[in-house]
């Protein structure tokens, strides 16, 4: 097996994963700790080491809340852990692989983390990169910084740096791409295909790194998962990229609360502190994420794809069936009529007209409908309009424990690494399945750029077709399994998705 590996700054040693025909390399620093002068500056390159360094762990995680602390669901299912290291050295990345020795080849799957760009780590153990490196994947997960120290924007950093004055979150993601170009062959992984996924602000920063015209050739995959978040009753994006104007503003704002009047006193504070004042911080302001400089990020990612102005791949995207539903405020048919007349103007009454519209107007929130679901298959279908593939999902399969949570926002991770076994949920037979069924979609992607192949038993897995406004196809994962679906959007769903649309389409891409 592939115990030992010399990277371009040095021989690393891994260590056997559950299964001993899996290697695992922990803690690859690919570029200089993030500290001192290097705090907010774009990644720098990484030190050469003499010897073997030891790869049996995970390095830190960013700067972030403590995590394990509260009760809310993720500190259930997996941030667990008050205890873990974390520190502000932390671009480091880490590497699955059951190569027998360099230059074999193998497709290559790219993890970026979920977490609002505020929090989340590669060492969360749903991300475990096991199970889809035995399918014959490396596996690379890649920790950024978040937060203040990975997204704070101020007049002087603009000023000090103009080169690369923002988005150093992003740019950390980018240098572990270019890691994996110079680096990844020697641990059995071929360059020339390189997938990149993400979920939540995870599948957000797929789409900015596809929508950066410094990545061609990086990449010749996207897996987005969850962030393709458009509200279509309120002109309300998530992801959507500010100026670097009101960016610094904030920067500015930032400052002040800190107590500091200049970026040297700010980068002379240590982590830790900046750390809690931000988290203090947020309790009364917005925080931090992807602006638009003009440099890494030229413009909203998610229009940038649709219009073809991005790294040309193909893409595989979707939801969960009951996140971030969108709905309506409404006790009565007066109150509907007043908000949908707000809302839609003189297209009020058609939206009206729609029985779905008063669907739960009983409960006070009425016509739910997911913004996600309607994003995804609006882009895919002005996508497909232009000749380009793109898939759509739905996760759906009913999700077990005492806390009745649905398929919530992340539900999905557990079976898309199949990591279910690591989950305190009851999972049974059939939630397993699924998990293996969704995971062997996933690599078949990984690997020719079409999810359609065979599973682990050389059987064909149902047929998906890409999602196309002529013939949609939508891959359902129920708890029995994946069922293809290829019905239209409902007359009301197209209504509320061509709102969508055509609010991307005015976006400008120029």
């Amino acid at each position: 097996m592939l115990r030992q590996v010399k990277t371009e700054n040095g021989w690393v040693r891994g260590i056997e994963a559950a299964d001993p025909r899996i290697t695992a390399f922990k803690g690859i620093p690919f570029a200089a700790p993030p500290t001192g002068k290097n705090r907010w500056r774009a990644p720098q390159p990484c030190e050469s080491w003499a010897g073997v360094r030891d790869a049996s762990r995970f390095a830190p995680i960013s700067m972030q809340w403590i995590p394990g602390l509260g009760d809310d669901i993720y500190c259930r299912e997996w941030h667990v852990d008050p205890n873990i290291p974390m520190g502000e050295d932390c671009l480091y990345l880490n590497v699955w692989t059951n190569a027998k020795k360099p230059g074999e080849k193998m497709p290559v799957l790219v993890w970026f983390f979920g977490g609002g760009l505020q929090c989340g780590y590669p060492a969360e153990m749903e991300f475990d990169g096991e199970r889809i490196a035995r399918r014959g994947i490396v596996v690379v997960t890649v920790n950024y910084r978040v937060g203040a120290l990975g997204f704070l924007t101020h007049p002087e950093l603009t000023r000090e740096q103009p080169e690369a004055p923002a988005n150093f979150g992003n740019l950390d993601q980018q240098a572990g791409l270019r890691w994996v170009q110079r680096n990844i062959a020697a641990f059995g992984g071929d360059p020339a295909r390189v997938t990149i996924a993400g979920q939540s602000a995870g599948g957000g920063s797929v789409l900015s790194q596809l929508a950066c015209p410094a990545n061609k050739g990086l990449f010749s995959g996207a897996v987005v998962m969850s962030a393709m978040i458009f509200d279509p009753y309120r002109r309300r994006e998530v992801g959507r990229p500010e100026t670097l104007a009101e960016a610094e503003k904030k920067g500015e704002d930032f400052f002040a609360f800190l107590g500091v009047k200049s970026l040297k006193e700010a980068r002379a504070m240590d982590a830790v502190t900046l750390q809690r004042s931000y988290e203090k911080y947020m309790e009364t302001h917005i925080p931090f994420f992807t602006v638009q400089d003009d440099l890494f990020c030229v413009g909203d990612p998610i229009a940038l794809y649709r219009a073809g102005k991005c790294v040309d791949v193909t893409m595989m995207a979707g939801y969960t069936s009951t996140e971030f539903l969108n709905t309506i405020a409404a006790k009565d048919e007066a109150e509907l009529a007043a908000e949908a007349k707000r809302l839609f103007g003189d297209r009020a009454e058609e939206f009206l007209s729609f029985p779905e519209s008063r669907a739960r107007l009983d409960e006070g929130l009425c016509a739910p409908v997911s913004g996600i679901e309607l994003s995804v298959k609006s882009v895919l279908g002005d996508v497909a309009s232009t000749g380009r593939k793109g898939y759509c999902y739905c996760f759906d399969p009913d999700i077990p424990g005492w806390d009745d949570p649905g398929t919530f926002h992340s539900s999905d991770l557990w079976f898309w690494f199949e990591t279910l076994a690591k989950c305190w949920r009851p999972f049974v037979g059939r939630h397993y399945d699924l998990a293996r069924q969704m995971c062997d979609y996933f690599c078949s992607f990984i690997r020719t750029g079409d999810p359609n192949g065979r599973d682990l038993n050389g059987e064909p897995l149902p047929a998906w077709a890409p999602w196309s406004g002529e013939n949609p196809c939508e891959m359902r994962f129920t708890g029995d399994g994946a069922v293809p679906e290829t019905g239209a959007l409902t007359p009301f769903r197209r209504f509320l998705a061509d709102r969508i649309a055509e609010r991307i389409r005015s976006i400008p891409v120029e």
